[in-house]
């Protein structure tokens, strides 16, 4: 089925197809995922976001680890700080990443987080899955 005129704008021949995700977007959720990761400790999401997160989770725990000055600002550019606080400490993600995840995992070497697949959602069957971090 071909259209009449332009294609991907919105008028004469219409928008066959966008996509509605941008990488901005995709970064940005990213980044509320992971915040929310470093919070709670676990979290319920799709696989492919879980696995995405997953990769970023494990970059910034190792930045943790390491715990200087340059390590805490690299993950300050990626960790949100509005927001994302532990209702308990009342430490937001930064704070509790380098004071309590960090010690933490010193002596182990990788695999801070775990995917868990579960059920299938209801609305699109999306493969869900929870993300954690290893005890």
């Amino acid at each position: 089925m071909s259209t009449i005129g332009r294609k991907n704008v919105h008028g004469k021949g219409g928008v066959r197809f966008k996509a509605g995700y941008t990488s901005d977007k995709r970064k940005n959720m990213l980044r509320n995922v992971v915040s929310q990761l470093i919070i709670s400790g676990s979290i319920e999401v799709t696989l492919t976001t879980a696995k995405r997160a997953q990769q970023e989770a494990e970059r910034l725990v190792t930045y943790a680890k390491k715990g200087d000055l340059a390590s805490r600002r690299l993950a300050a550019s990626f960790v949100r700080e509005q927001g994302f606080i532990d209702p308990k400490t009342g430490k937001d993600a930064l704070q509790k990443l380098f004071d309590v995840l960090g010690p933490k995992y010193k002596e182990r070497n990788g695999g801070y987080t775990r995917v868990i697949k579960t059920f299938n959602r209801r609305g699109d069957n999306a493969p869900m899955a929870i993300l954690a971090f290893v005890d």
